[in-house]
């Protein structure tokens, strides 16, 4: 009799400590339902990736701010009518002297002046210009004229003496007159050789004429600035200038 009742005082302890185990778990706080809006909002913010500069750094390690402009587009700059295009092919020119050969060919091969008119005379060819053209261009046209005659001719054009390139120098010179220009030169150097200023030559009003598509371009040159130092270009000429020297 006795056991039994500590059995069923034992069952309504253990019942009993549930309910208390279970009301508990009841009344914690849940955590919040875990939502798509909530698991966006839970990602962490992006991060500055750069490297900032470091205050404490030397001056000579801390990385340069970009300083850098747009490199606007080439501009068209008007063209230096004192510049003169030291790689230019040469264009002969009249009076200039050739040597045209034609390979096998003894009869048909010259050496020729050009004539004023900037023509040269061949057998078979007859009349060709040659004044402004390059040796190979010249070439070129004496090979097509004269392939009407032979099979595959072999041409060559060679300038043997320059006679065209021709500069004036006038006026308060020792020496006034044409003078060839087998290089290029500058303006003193063209009155050197003219000789030299004379005493009563004006040196700071000097000025060099030159034809420039027709038009006629007059360039200041002042001996006085070169000859001091003080700036002045001592440029060069191009054949046809005439050097003034008042």
């Amino acid at each position: 009799m006795t056991h039994r009742v500590i059995t069923a005082m034992s069952f309504a302890a253990s019942v009993a400590l549930a309910a208390a185990a279970l009301a508990q778990e009841r009344t914690a706080p849940q955590p919040p339902a875990t939502s798509p809006l909530n698991a966006v909002r839970a990602l962490p913010e992006p991060r500055d990736t750069r490297t900032a500069p470091d205050p404490a750094a030397p001056a000579g390690s801390r990385p340069a701010a970009d300083t850098s402009t747009p490199v606007p587009a080439a501009a068209s700059l008007p063209l230096d009518p004192r510049a003169v295009d030291m790689g230019a092919a040469y264009q002969i020119g009249p009076e200039d002297l050739l040597d045209i050969s034609v390979w096998k060919n003894i009869e048909l091969s010259r050496t020729v002046p050009v004539r004023p008119d900037g023509m040269v005379s061949l057998p078979l060819v007859n009349d060709i210009r040659a004044s402004g053209l390059t040796p190979t261009e010249l070439r070129d046209q004496i090979t097509t004229r004269l392939a009407e005659y032979i099979p595959a001719p072999e041409v060559s054009v060679m300038v043997r003496e320059v006679h065209s390139r021709k500069v004036a120098v006038v006026g308060a010179v020792k020496t006034p007159g044409r003078y060839e220009m087998r290089s290029p030169m500058t303006v003193l150097e063209v009155i050197a050789l003219a000789q030299g200023l004379t005493d009563f030559a004006s040196r700071d009003r000097i000025v060099i004429i030159r034809n420039v598509n027709g038009q006629t371009q007059r360039i200041p040159f002042n001996y006085r600035k070169i000859a001091d130092g003080a700036g002045q270009d001592n440029f060069f000429v191009k054949p046809g200038d005439i050097v003034v020297v008042p």
